[in-house]
């Protein structure tokens, strides 16, 4: 039994090493009217995948008018100049394939996975989506009651469905990020047709988007179509990204929050830096000895051992911007919230006190080999990374090298992150509290 358990280690060994090896292959370029291409070509299943990444998300908002992008999001479905409201999935459906969308607080994110053969059907789909989408009444009226209930059901009525909207609105004075893609629902409402058309008008055009498709593709073929299908669409304005910076943080901001739970539970945010710095790979990786399986250290100890809590994590925000990483941890029955704070406190204090153990370390870096090489296991996947990389990064090969930043982290820089970053001063701190408790 020994024997072959030491040959499926070495088997498995030899397949995570021969996955680092196999390149993602690209080609990208620049249409006249702005928009950047990139084309991934695997022949190896009839399958490919078609995505549009806008450069929008909430952070691109006016204070006076948030929940916009994500509005967008919801609206983009709703028709085009060739596209009957409710017609895009009956498309997409009929032709064998699956399609979704997504809007954080720095992009917007539209994709299609179809048998090969409906290349074009994709295509076309994201053209009208881009050139001819209906902002009109009708469509705004539908739209705003469907996102009032994707807040009731995912915020307002779910166990601390709110917490991220309570943090970043109390983390953050000055930046965008102050507020979540979901927005204000009074925004929404108080807002004209026009204003959304002036939404759509400024970043849903060309030169504020990326195009992927990756798959069973010919590369030149490809370009034809995409040629046809997206040249003609005039380019906008150019976009003035310019935000207000976040001042330095200098004191902790603590807080109670009551809402409809039966377990307390503590939430902290310390403010990181942005995706693709040399710091933020090393949070990563802290994240990762943290709140990555339950051999991690936060459930390990909260949930394991001390039995405080039933459940616990952490995940940084990923953001374009300086963000933040939060933790949490909710209480066990019967356990005193502050009780939660101080193991969840006791945890970072280790971590800039002492370096993880080598086995730890070993740990987390075949955790993130994992991670990398299963980002490229299918071509939805890959088409979603390469859109990121170029928007959110600025460098599109590092589909191929981001896993040599994550493997350049020292246990030493993993410290030293946790004692620059995870301090007193720089977090925010809730106490999230049953509304049956408060006085």
């Amino acid at each position: 039994m020994k024997k072959f358990m030491l040959s499926v280690v070495f088997l498995l060994s030899a397949m995570l090493a021969n996955a680092q090896t196999v390149d993602i292959d690209f080609v990208e370029y620049d249409l006249p009217n702005g928009l950047h291409v990139i084309l991934h070509q695997d022949n190896s299943t009839p399958i490919v995948a078609t995505g549009v990444m806008y450069h929008v998300g909430s952070k691109n908002e006016d204070i006076d008018k948030t929940g916009f992008a994500h509005f967008f999001e919801h609206v983009s479905f709703g028709g085009s100049k060739n596209i009957a409201p409710g017609e895009f999935d009956v498309f997409v459906g009929e032709a064998g394939g699956t399609n979704n969308a997504y809007t954080t607080s720095d992009v917007t994110y539209y994709y299609e996975i179809f048998p090969s053969n409906q290349l074009a059907l994709g295509l076309w789909l994201e053209s009208e989506r881009m050139l001819h989408m209906i902002v009109d009444s009708a469509t705004v009226s539908t739209q705003r009651e469907v996102v009032k209930e994707e807040k009731r059901q995912r915020y307002d009525n779910r166990p601390y469905g709110s917490f991220q909207q309570e943090i970043y609105a109390k983390a953050y004075e000055k930046h965008p990020y102050r507020w979540t893609p979901i927005g204000s629902m009074e925004h929404l409402n108080n807002a004209s047709v026009q204003d959304f058309i002036d939404f759509r008008d400024k970043f849903y055009v060309p030169n504020n988007a990326v195009l992927t498709v990756a798959g069973d593709i010919d590369i030149e073929a490809t370009k034809k179509l995409i040629n046809d299908y997206f040249a003609d669409i005039p380019a906008g304005e150019e976009i003035n990204r310019k935000l207000p910076v976040e001042p330095e943080k200098t004191e902790e901001v603590r807080d109670e929050v009551y809402d409809e739970v039966q377990l307390p539970a503590v939430m902290v945010a310390y403010h990181v830096p942005a995706v693709g710095s040399k710091d933020y790979y090393a949070l990563s990786m802290l994240n990762k000895v943290l709140s990555d399986g339950q051999s991690s250290r936060l459930y390990k100890s909260l949930v394991d051992n001390k039995e405080l809590a039933v459940a616990s994590g952490s995940f940084p925000s990923g953001s374009e911007d300086p963000g933040l990483f939060t933790m949490f941890a909710i209480a066990n029955m019967g356990v005193a919230v502050d009780k939660v704070e101080e193991a969840v406190l006791e945890e970072v204090s280790t971590l800039q006190s002492e370096l993880i153990s080598d086995e730890e370390f070993n740990k987390i870096r075949n955790q993130v080999e994992s991670d990398f090489i299963n980002g490229k296991s299918d071509v939805a996947g890959i088409a979603n990374s390469l859109a990121d990389y170029y928007v959110l990064y600025g460098d599109t090969d590092l589909i191929n090298t981001e896993l040599d930043k994550y493997l350049a982290v020292s246990k030493e820089d993993i410290q030293q992150i946790a004692k620059e970053y995870l301090t007193k001063e720089n977090r925010v701190l809730l106490h999230w509290l049953p509304k049956s408790s408060q006085q």
